[in-house]
């Protein structure tokens, strides 16, 4: 296959073999040389380039390529540059005098954006008044430099033939560009500055090297941050999110164990819909993300790129991702829609001076793979995935009985669609526990019944005993007990509870340790 070029006719880019380009420039060549010293010649060369692209484009479209056939039909169509007669040429005229100007920043010619120059550009002036107005309106609050970066933001650049001409009308010309290089023609309006305006012009421009280096800099150091937030994020969520790695993203500091929500979700929500809401969470997180960092290496290095597509599939799909995100989530959702909760009492009406309290279940017997714990909730649950058993810590809270009588009641909560179903589910939960004449014997952990979902379930266990009972707690039941008096009391000493024994002593104010003695 021969060669192709590009040329642009009529602000129009075409692709055309080698053969027919050298037919095509000596064409034009001609039609130049016969034109050029014409009055209005420009605008005839012009007008005859537009008819030779309206008849290209009829001819292939702009996704073909130009042949030596289609120049030699287009010359046959228009005629040959003798035939022309210098003062009317036979060709139908499309004159660029009706064209409406239309305002572009102008790359030809800028001391920072090309506005300046654009405006003076749209309005046949001076470029050096409209660079000495904005500077001077820049003194009162600024008022300047916001109009000139609103500016420069709204207005596109002129890159095309076309729209050079829709900025300058028909003060621009060009016959035909190889490589986007004018062959003939000049690139835009000669301005006749004056030495004062030549200084002043080259003031403008040093200072504008200035703003442009502090201004290349500044980005540089934003895109940076841009580059470096996308990247660390990304690689936080992979390692946290998928790999439980490193320890340091822990929320367990003492256990180093992790809060991995993938573990977590086959007991939440249907196990078809977790690899969904896995792919579609990693979309929503990581694809902002790579926005980031896209957008911070175009700072970094100050390129232009059509990536206009590419972006609105990019937003399209995130958009779409979250939509289905919050689709999943709330048929999911609608399960934790209400709660209730159940209890069960057990009263001792002598009570002992002494009550014991034992465990009989512990979780240090239980053989389990993941634990999941949050700290400020003192909710701890361990997963047996061989099993597909959840084991969760229960709480223990000791109260002032406002009787004489010993009664422990345990409170189950869970959450359903509705009440009543949070109701059931509550009072399916499976909790062993037994007040005899002298002790509670309770299990440190609670379970859910097999092919049940986890429902924010949560059992609470409270003892209330008269004033002057003691109490005397084994390992297990005194850290149940720990755990919720650290949690509720704003003045509780740590060295305090773990300092003595396990035995306490009720009083009107509540637990109190006893001493070794005791």
């Amino acid at each position: 296959m021969d060669k192709t070029i590009n040329i642009n006719l009529g602000g129009t880019l075409f692709q055309i073999d080698e053969e027919a380009y050298r037919i095509m420039r000596d064409y034009l060549q001609a039609i130049n040389n016969r034109f050029v010293n014409v009055q209005g010649g420009h605008e005839t060369i012009e007008d005859i380039e537009s008819r030779i692209a309206e008849i290209f484009q009829s001819q292939k479209g702009l996704a073909g390529v130009v042949t030596r056939e289609n120049v030699e039909s287009m010359i046959s169509i228009i005629g040959k540059p003798e035939e022309f007669d210098p003062g009317e040429p036979e060709i139908n005229k499309q004159s660029y005098s009706s064209r409406k100007k239309r305002m572009y920043r102008n790359p030809d010619d800028t001391i920072v954006g090309g506005v300046c120059s654009g405006i003076a550009g749209y309005l046949d002036s001076d470029p050096v008044l409209f660079r000495i107005l904005f500077v001077v309106f820049a003194l009162f609050f600024g008022v300047g430099f916001f109009v000139y970066l609103a500016l420069w933001i709204a207005l596109p650049v002129a890159r095309t033939d076309s729209q050079k001409r829709d900025l300058y009308d028909n003060s621009y010309h060009t016959a035909l560009s190889h490589d986007d290089t004018p062959l003939t023609g000049t690139p835009g309006p000669n301005y006749s500055y004056s030495r004062l305006g030549n200084a002043i012009n080259e003031v403008f421009r040093a200072i504008g090297k200035v703003f442009y280096i502090v201004f290349r800099i500044f980005l540089i150091i934003i895109g940076v941050t841009l580059v470096l937030t996308g990247f660390l994020f990304i690689l936080s969520f992979v390692m946290i999110f998928f790999f439980k790695f490193p320890g340091i993203f822990s929320i367990d500091t003492e256990g180093v164990n992790l809060f991995n929500i993938p573990d977590f979700l086959n007991y939440i929500v249907n196990p078809s819909t977790v690899p969904w809401i896995i792919i579609l969470t990693s979309i929503a997180v990581i694809l902002p993300m790579l926005a980031l960092i896209y957008w911070g290496v175009k700072m970094i290095f100050w390129f232009h790129a059509r990536d206009g597509v590419v972006s609105l599939v990019a937003l399209v799909v995130w958009v779409m991702t979250i939509a289905a995100l919050t689709v999943i989530g709330f048929n999911e959702g609608v399960s934790f829609a209400e709660t209730a909760r159940s209890s069960i009492e057990s009263v001792l009406t002598r009570t002992p001076d002494t009550l014991y309290i034992h465990t009989d279940n512990k979780i240090a017997d239980l053989k389990y793979e993941k634990e999941i714990s949050l700290p400020h909730e003192e909710y701890s649950v361990f997963i047996n995935d061989t099993k597909r058993e959840l084991y969760i810590r229960p709480c223990l809270d000791v109260e002032l009985s406002d009787n004489k009588a010993t009664k422990v009641e345990v409170r189950k909560r869970s959450a359903g669609r509705t009440e009543l179903d949070a109701t059931k589910k509550s009072e399916g939960l499976l909790y062993n526990f037994k007040l005899g004449k002298d002790s509670l014997n309770i299990d440190e952990y609670f379970t859910i019944p097999a092919g049940r979902k986890w429902s924010a379930d949560n059992i609470g266990i409270y003892l209330y005993v008269p004033a002057g009972t003691i109490l005397k707690f084994d390992e297990a039941s005194r850290i149940l007990v720990h755990s919720h008096i650290r949690e509720d009391s704003e003045e509780y000493n740590e060295s305090r509870w773990e300092s003595n024994t396990g035995s306490w002593k009720m009083t009107d104010d509540g637990l109190e340790p006893l001493t070794l003695t005791h």
